[in-house]
């Protein structure tokens, strides 16, 4: 199922009709972000968009909402593009079990076939647009940034692969916004208390399931390149960049090479956000870029932010959803599932079988200190294992009945919290609060719960069936 590039993965996406090609030129702006906001719009079987001819660009090709749909998150995690979403989450955790698997080195990538540099002007060699109106200019917005930790540079796992916003800021740089708990925050704290500039290589078009991983809250010396072989199942292949040889995904289009130079700041933003709020221009780390290397002819891919759901909640949800409960699970194997897409996790519901009374409590508090939990998850909802956290018909009846607010609402402030979050009074600080859905377990007696409803005996063959007469109908009339 391993795509050995973007362009791999557009073709399958175009195979199963999930794929729109423009032909016609369009503008920069605001076609291409109103198209991508628009794809989003049409829901969870949206289409990913390739544009073809952009006015004051020659050879340009942008593709947006590549993972902007659960069917083409399905189609990049090689299953057939109607798979549920449980389904997808539960598979997804399966693979899990094969991590790490080893990655596959490549010496002779197709990004090498072209280099600009070391003086590169950004604006000429990328198709660059604003995403919203009123961002603070252009930005690199789906693109693997790759950095080592300084103190342990031979230590594959803390090597970190993730997704950071980059506004193009001059014609060889680059601002970035590394929050204190990521892992290329680690890395430039340690850098930069030694007054080092910090390398960095930049990843532009790849395949699709390193763009699910790069999401994903890792632990700190897991390797984002071996959990993508395991998802994949087969090792996922890498190439040296040349100048920093830091590891990058060997299917890119454009790799850009450069360093966070130590000490210096400049403002970065606004920026229409994950949140649907601008957020407003700040002092942030600046990257020079060294060199850019390129296939020939590259396609250019972009992620539209906004308000939810755009194609950025497709692309971590599930990766999100899983790291927590996988965490999460190593303390409390009771756990049954974690829902953690909405806002990128800022709220999650958690499902689980109960082991004693207050239990759902103490599961909802070890989340909170999961890699995510502690930067994200500010509303947590707990509920019972019969009761499916993507289902919010299910959960919201849970929170309406098993919950008393006096006894099962619990307020925690001055916690962390990612500091874009519109809400909270003071940026990177909340209170967070953990809503007990459950039915108390003995000793816990409260309320008058007696027995519960299931569903009448062979309700899931007779769900399966209709589900199949449903998709054979219209080939039945035809």
């Amino acid at each position: 199922m391993a795509y050995a590039d973007l362009r791999q993965f557009l073709k399958a996406l175009a195979g199963a009709g999930q794929l729109i090609r423009i032909e016609e030129e369009v503008l920069p702006e605001p076609d291409l972000a109103a198209a991508a906001r628009a794809a989003a719009n049409l829901g969870e079987a949206a289409p990913a968009v390739v544009f073809d001819r952009i006015y004051g660009f020659e050879r340009a090709r942008v593709a947006v909402n590549v993972h902007g749909s659960w069917r083409n998150h399905a189609l990049a995690l090689g299953l057939p593009p109607d798979t549920p979403l449980p389904e997808q989450f539960r598979e997804f955790t399966r693979r899990w079990e094969n991590f790490p698997v080893p990655v596959q080195r490549h010496d002779n990538a197709a990004f090498m076939d072209n280099c600009a540099g070391p003086a590169a002007d950004l604006h000429q060699l990328l198709p660059l647009f604003r995403l919203n109106s009123f961002d603070g200019g252009c930005f690199l917005d789906k693109a693997i940034v790759v950095s080592r930790d300084p103190d342990d540079p031979d230590h594959f796992g803390k090597q970190n692969a993730g997704i950071y916003r980059m506004q193009v800021t001059g014609p060889g740089r680059l601002g970035l916004q590394p929050a204190s708990s990521h892992d290329i925050g680690r890395h430039l704290k340690v850098a930069e208390a030694r007054g080092e500039d910090l390398p960095v290589a930049i990843a532009l078009g790849n395949e699709p399931v390193i763009s699910i991983v790069a999401g994903m809250p890792l632990r700190y010396e897991e390797s984002e390149y071996e959990m993508a072989g395991a998802l994949q199942g087969t090792p996922y292949a890498v190439a040296r960049a040349p100048k920093t040889g830091l590891d990058v995904p060997a299917g890119a289009e454009v790799v850009i090479e450069g360093r966070i130079l130590a000490r210096e700041r400049a403002i970065e933003g606004p920026f229409g956000e994950v949140t649907g709020q601008y957020s407003g221009g700040r002092l942030q780390p600046v990257i020079a870029v060294d060199q850019v290397w390129h296939r020939t002819d590259p396609i250019f891919e972009h992620l539209y932010l906004g308000r939810p759901w755009t194609e950025v909640d497709y692309l971590v949800g599930v990766s999100t959803s899983a790291a927590i409960f996988r965490q999460l699970a190593d303390d409390f194997p009771e756990v049954e599932a974690v829902n953690a897409m909405y806002t990128h996790g800022l709220l999650a519901v958690i499902s689980t079988r109960s082991r004693y009374g207050g239990f759902a409590k103490a599961a909802a508090l070890r989340a909170l200190t999961t890699p995510h939990g502690l930067g994200y998850c500010k509303i947590l909802i707990v509920v019972d294992a019969d009761v499916d956290p993507f289902n919010l018909a299910q959960v919201m009846s849970a929170v309406s009945t098993r919950c008393d607010p006096a006894a099962d609402v619990t307020l925690l402030p001055g916690l962390p919290v990612f500091p874009l979050d519109p809400a909270s009074p003071v940026p990177g600080i909340s209170t967070k609060i953990v809503i007990d859905a459950t039915v108390p377990a003995p000793p816990d007696r409260r309320g008058r719960f007696g027995q519960q409803l299931a569903d009448p005996p062979s309700t899931k063959s007779w769900e399966q069936k209709l589900r199949r007469m449903l998709q054979e109908a219209p080939h039945a009339q035809s």
